[in-house]
């Protein structure tokens, strides 16, 4: 059940808010300072491997002979996350947040690891695919962590410090991982992070512990796993595995496993996500809608910019890519806008201006298609694109937690993280889908494997469409406030 459905008349979860203590402060008061600089320090872990992986991956599939099976690095990872979100929310719910998320940090070292020695590109995609079980156990029980152990009114500042810590190993993840790639080898990429995780999580774990273990309401009879959800579950994995592998092989005999990925994703979606989502009803299923919206349609963007610069304007590989470089600074922006007090009664209005902010960003970036358009156009494009998302993203977060119940906070942040996730594949399969039919070449996950010559129009099919989806965003973002009753 979800939480404030139109016409529902439950209490609000915001009517049950985390207890305020005396002097606690902000985030890092004394009260969640350990928490707070530990769950931050392992979300910037996830992202400097997130940034530098793709750095080092070409050279890894490479070296492992495994270039037709590149784009299958980046889609195990998405594939298992998917499922891993629906378990670590109903474990989160029935156990606390603990477990997932010590069970998601090994599995995710364990990924990285079985990577790092793989011998053969089979093993390489194993690996991978064991990091998207981590990432994604990990992701929902940090959501759970935040909506048991912080009060409301600290929620918005620990999701823009949750941003902001992508801001480094955005700018710093890809030049160092080519440097580790180019003198220590690729493997190293992979090795060196499962070490660096110990710190955080010493400081991490003692305060979850003590802070947001155990059930939501210890009183209240045991919550036991909802089988239906978790063969729903592997239904939207292989569903969207399905998809992955239809879009990367345009022959006719690729409708088969397009058809029964459909078959696979549509029950599991509608059995997955709050009632009302995809009619964008009013509060949570609108707020949950919008995440997949903005993320979905921003993320298959993004990875054809670089490209479409080497491609189209002749740039290199390093000043394409930092051409979004400063996407990192002004994304954390908007996640410190949304998470001023002041800015509370406005967060409708700010999500709605975000997307309108990243409809222009992704409408504007193929303009440098025009050579007489400037190229820094695109830079300046994607700085307006990561601001408006700063404000978006932050600001469903927060909102979902307000909008959960204490014992449903697992159940809805795994259908809000599942909304992210499945959009972001179906997006980058869409994408790649018009991209290679119009000439483009073949796309697989961040990167193109393969695009020859000038294919202006196969761009333009990539971005327009994804604008659409994001001005589709701007009513969504109208109706994430819950109906009055």
């Amino acid at each position: 059940m979800t939480a404030l459905e139109p016409g529902d008349a439950t209490v609000a979860p915001a009517d049950l808010p985390v207890p305020e203590l005396p002097g606690q402060g902000g985030v890092l008061g004394p009260v969640h300072r350990a928490l707070s600089i530990g769950i931050v320090s392992v979300v910037l872990l996830i992202a400097f491997e997130a940034t530098a992986v793709g750095t080092a991956m070409p050279v890894a599939a490479r070296e492992l002979h495994g270039i037709p099976l590149y784009a299958f690095a980046f889609s195990a990872y998405f594939t298992t996350s998917l499922f891993a979100m629906v378990l670590s929310g109903q474990w989160a719910d029935r156990n606390g947040p603990l477990a997932p998320l010590t069970t998601g940090i090994a599995a995710f070292a364990a990924g990285l690891v079985l990577s790092g020695t793989a011998g053969t590109m089979a093993l390489f995609i194993l690996g991978r695919a064991v990091q998207g079980l981590g990432g994604g156990l990990v992701i929902v029980a940090l959501y759970v962590t935040i909506s048991r152990a912080y009060p409301e009114r600290l929620r918005p500042s620990i999701m823009a410090a949750f941003a902001a810590s992508w801001v480094i190993p955005s700018v710093v993840g890809p030049l160092a991982s080519g440097t580790v790639t180019e003198h220590l080898g690729w493997r190293w990429v992979f090795l060196g992070i499962p070490v660096l995780i110990v710190l955080p999580l010493a400081l991490a774990l003692p305060a979850i512990r003590r802070m947001a273990s155990g059930p939501a309401d210890a009183s209240a009879p045991a919550i036991t796993f909802d089988r239906r959800r978790i063969r729903l579950a592997l239904g939207i994995s292989l569903g969207a595995a399905l998809l992955q592998y239809a879009a990367q092989d345009l022959r006719p005999l690729s409708l088969l496993p397009a058809v029964a990925g459909v078959a696979f994703l549509v029950p599991a979606v509608l059995g997955l996500l709050p009632a009302g989502t995809w009619r964008a009803a009013r509060g949570l299923p609108a707020v949950i809608l919008l995440r997949g919206v903005s993320a979905g349609s921003f993320i298959a963007a993004e990875s054809f910019v670089p490209l479409m610069l080497v491609a189209e304007r002749g740039l290199s590989p390093t000043m394409a890519g930092l051409s979004l470089a400063a996407g990192g600074l002004t994304w954390a922006l908007g996640s410190y806008v949304q998470s001023r007090p002041r800015m509370e009664p406005y967060r409708a209005r700010l999500m709605t201006g975000g997307m309108v902010l990243v409809a222009a960003a992704i409408g504007g970036a193929p303009t440098v298609l025009i050579h007489s358009v400037p190229v820094w156009i695109v830079a300046v494009a994607w700085g307006v694109g990561c601001l408006g998302m700063g404000l978006v993203l932050a600001s469903t977060s927060v909102l979902l937690l307000k909008l959960s119940a204490p014992e449903e906070a697992g159940l809805n942040s795994a259908a809000l993280q599942i909304s992210d996730g499945l959009s972001n594949v179906l997006m980058l399969a869409i994408g790649g889908a018009a991209f290679a039919a119009l000439g483009g070449g073949s796309v697989g996950g961040h990167a193109v494997s393969t695009a020859t010559g000038s294919h202006p129009t196969a761009f333009a099919a990539v971005f327009l469409p994804m604008a659409a989806v994001a001005l589709a965003g701007v009513w969504v973002a109208t109706r994430v406030r819950p109906a009055r009753t």
